[in-house]
């Protein structure tokens, strides 16, 4: 299908600004929304951007109505300080936007999650990314594609973090070592090129992008 519209969520992500750049100069995207907290500028006319009260999504509900959802929204635990915090942004914003979509018969929804998500894991991260999965499948919508990336490189604006800084160095050596290399470390913006094609591709029911599955060849 071309000429599809799609929305982008979490724009200002480091996967979010990468793929709105990669949807604006992709022939089978007629138009781009992106939804955010605050304003924000595109010099290119496909691109429209809403502004969204986050704490009352069902407003909004019209402005999901798309070929084609990316939620890419997502923050950490420091931004937000505290766990539960975080949990308000990456599950419940998270699987309320979904169950929008799914209301608004949006066809394709695809989820940035992250490599070991799990619903039964020790990990309060890790748990609340496969929670978000496994919610997110129940719903219908006739296709889901998960992104389960590994570290994610990039620049991100006022951001440090001190642990993808040291992955950033010490993975790329590890994953030489046989069979770690699909383990090895993936840009933001490999991971938004990945979505970009995904989404020209037709499907249905729930797929999964692991690791080294989302490096294009």
């Amino acid at each position: 299908m071309l000429n599809k519209v799609a929305v982008v969520v979490g724009a200002t992500g480091l996967v979010g600004h990468h793929l709105v750049e990669q949807l604006t100069a992709a022939s089978h995207i007629e138009k781009v929304i992106t939804l955010t907290r605050r304003p924000v500028t595109y010099n290119n006319d496909k691109v429209v951007n809403y502004v969204v009260d986050f704490n009352n999504l069902t407003q909004h509900a019209d402005l999901l109505k798309a070929d084609v959802l990316f939620s890419c929204l997502g923050t950490t635990k420091k931004a937000a300080g505290s766990i539960s915090a975080q949990r308000k942004v990456d599950f419940n914003y998270q699987l309320q936007i979904a169950k929008l979509a799914a209301n608004m018969d949006v066809k394709h929804y695809v989820l940035v999650s992250s490599s070991g998500a799990n619903a039964h894991s020790n990990n309060a991260y890790l748990k609340m990314k496969g929670e978000l999965e496994d919610a997110v499948k129940t719903l219908t919508i006739k296709r889901i594609s998960i992104i389960q990336p590994s570290l994610l490189l990039g620049k991100r604006d006022n951001d440090f973090r001190i642990g993808e800084k040291l992955g950033s160095v010490l993975l790329p050596i590890l994953c030489m070592l046989p069979g770690l290399k699909k383990f090895k470390p993936i840009t933001g913006q490999q991971v938004a090129k990945k979505m970009s094609n995904i989404s020209k591709q037709s499907g249905d029911g729930v797929e999964y992008f692991k690791l080294d599955e989302l490096f294009e060849c």
